[in-house]
């Protein structure tokens, strides 16, 4: 696989500094039942990467010190963790609200098949990755028969009460572009992901959120692979908003990884980017002090400019609002 680090870090991206620490994103581990073409963790069922219990608990002890309202579980399938449940119950008890970034196929396997109630009874809101609403697509992107998976799960979750209007618990959707292409506007596509859904599948959800590939990890290695990096770079560089400086989620959020080191964001833990903030390569949670972040600078490199192009990208989808945002010109590839 290719390193695309070398290409990313020299950038002018413009920069940016932390504001309040509300979120921590943490990553479980790598291990994962499914291999994705556009899995920036370059995650899959052979990686044995996984956190520990006691860095677990240092994870919990800097929530609590850090007044974090938010833990957003990652992975891999954070759900294939031993200590999964361990990690959500012990934030659900303290009144943290958790994440659980989930793709939908786990819930279907026979080892984890209680998971679902489990996340309804914590009343855990499910971020779930469905890349698009037509099988093929899914498929081709993910794996033969995860569709179908995908599917039966969403149902399930819809029985367990997610997504219905008159519940609270959350069910969200993450669309990924099929390749080297910005994401389309993300509240028309919403409407056709519900329409489909609803119409084909009986299946309801909250939001979408559409969120763009990140030039890093088995993504960027495509792209390089297709002679497509430089060209990709150059979409997100033209397509650069000023606006979406102000919401990017790196200014309210940690990322921490499985073996507790401390990261600006998701992508430079996977670039192994150190936090602008400190002169050491690595800080691990248990020596990082959260009220001394406020204000920081936050590491950027040319990878950055996937979360600000267009209507920008985060982990919440879109930064700007439909009215605020000006659709780009449709791309061949770019609609679900």
């Amino acid at each position: 696989m290719y390193d695309t680090k070398p290409l990313l870090i020299n950038s002018d991206f413009p920069a940016i500094f932390r504001k309040l620490l509300h979120t921590l994103q943490i990553n479980l581990g790598y291990l994962c039942n499914l291999s994705c073409v556009h899995c920036h963790v370059n995650a899959g069922p052979k990686r044995t990467e996984m956190m520990s219990r006691e860095t677990i608990d240092q994870v919990l002890a800097l929530a609590e010190a850090a007044n974090s309202h938010t833990l957003d579980l990652t992975g891999g399938a954070p759900e294939m963790h031993p200590d999964f449940r361990y990690l959500v119950q012990a934030a659900r008890d303290r009144g943290i609200e958790v994440i659980d970034r989930c793709n939908l196929t786990i819930l279907e396997d026979p080892d984890y098949n209680d998971i679902a109630a489990f996340l309804a009874t914590q009343q855990v809101n499910i971020v779930a990755s469905l890349p698009c609403y037509l099988e093929d697509n899914v498929d081709k992107q993910r794996g033969k028969g995860v569709f179908k998976d995908s599917v039966a799960a969403l149902q399930r979750l819809n029985r367990l009460g997610y997504g219905q209007a008159d519940n609270p618990l959350q069910l969200n959707l993450v669309y990924n572009p099929q390749g080297a292409v910005l994401p389309p506007d993300q509240h028309q596509l919403e409407q056709a992901y519900k329409q489909h859904l609803q119409q084909h599948y009986g299946i309801v959800f909250n939001r979408l959120y559409a969120i763009a590939n990140m030039p890093i990890q088995r993504f960027g290695s495509m792209l390089i692979s297709q002679g497509q990096f430089e060209g990709y770079l150059r979409l997100l560089k033209d397509n650069f908003r000023t606006d979406n400086l102000d919401n990017l989620m790196c200014l309210n959020t940690l990322s921490i990884d499985w073996q507790g080191y401390v990261y600006d964001c998701d992508f430079n833990q996977m670039l192994a980017l150190p936090m602008g903030a400190v002169a050491k390569p690595r800080v691990h949670v248990s020596e990082l002090n959260p009220q001394l972040l406020q204000n920081t600078p936050i590491a950027t490199a040319a990878h950055c400019y996937g979360c600000t192009a267009g209507q920008g990208s985060s982990c919440g989808g879109a930064l700007v609002t439909q009215e605020a945002f000006v659709p780009l010109p449709k791309t061949a590839g770019s609609a679900a």
